[in-house]
């Protein structure tokens, strides 16, 4: 059996290309940046934060909490944006398949009534709905933004933008499908 690699260092160490930051901090960026397609949490976050401290990719200072707990605050060293860098550069894995609870209770729609699977696609073209605004909103947001990784920013947020947009298109699709079985049935 193949090992598979965590991912989790490159976006610990891509957040860390940003500024320096403590783990809380690359938990809270990450949960306002990337959050909408890679999400990583404490219990992933510090154990990969020591292991590239060990690995001599990141380095680390305690910074003085000012009433609250004293903090370490992770910088990148010059062997971490080798290894970003060089990770970057390989090949994308995509066999990585999501996981969707609502179109697993659809595969096994059939022993549900028509109407119950219709009110599962509609809650979630309504989410759909507002994660396009919020995306929308985002977007407004990154246009003014003058920094050198803002295009890339974009890239990623239409990226989300166009699979909501799909995956909304795909609703009024199934709906229209589910509505002729729910006429159909006794």
């Amino acid at each position: 059996m193949r090992h598979r690699e965590s991912k989790s260092r490159y976006a610990i160490l891509g957040a860390l290309t940003l500024e320096p930051m403590s783990g809380y901090q690359i938990k809270e960026l990450i949960g306002r940046t990337i959050g909408h397609f890679w999400n990583e949490g404490y219990g992933q976050i510090y154990p990969t934060l020591k292991a590239l401290s060990e690995a001599g990719m990141v380095s680390s200072r305690v910074e003085p909490g000012n009433g609250k707990p004293d903090s370490n605050v992770y910088t990148l060293t010059d062997e971490g944006w080798e290894e970003l860098r060089q990770w970057l550069a390989r090949p994308v894995n995509s066999n990585h398949p999501g996981r969707s609870e609502l179109l697993l209770k659809l595969f096994f729609g059939r022993h549900a009534t028509a109407g119950t699977n219709l009110e599962h696609v509609r809650r979630y073209q309504e989410l759909l709905g507002a994660q396009i605004a919020q995306y929308e909103a985002i977007e407004v947001g990154l246009k003014g933004e003058d920094d050198p990784d803002q295009p890339y920013w974009l890239i990623t947020l239409r990226h989300g933008l166009h699979v909501a947009r799909a995956s909304r298109a795909w609703c009024d699709e199934t709906i229209d499908q589910l509505s002729q079985l729910n006429e159909e049935q006794p």
